[in-house]
């Protein structure tokens, strides 16, 4: 874990851009206190995302608008 301080943070933002892709943590301060951690990222929560898309996509495969159309919804909702 690294402590940067916030001008730092935003003149080297590059490099440490770099560093947090390869793992580490680097915490920002400002005056001292921290004020933002810059990490690498979660791949499992993007990989939970992409899941429920694909149970969304499915799902509304499934949905039915009976005699409806969409158009008829759609002007339903408009209000002039």
């Amino acid at each position: 874990m690294k402590v940067v301080g916030a001008f730092d943070a935003k003149t080297h933002l590059n490099q440490l851009l770099d560093r947090a892709s390869k793992g580490e943590t680097i915490h920002i301060t400002r005056r001292g206190v921290l004020v933002a951690k810059l990490s690498p990222p979660d791949l499992s929560e993007e990989a939970d995302t992409r899941n429920l898309a694909a149970s969304i996509r499915k799902l509304r495969k499934g949905v039915l608008l009976g005699k409806t159309t969409i158009r008829e919804l759609i002007d339903a909702g408009r209000h002039y």
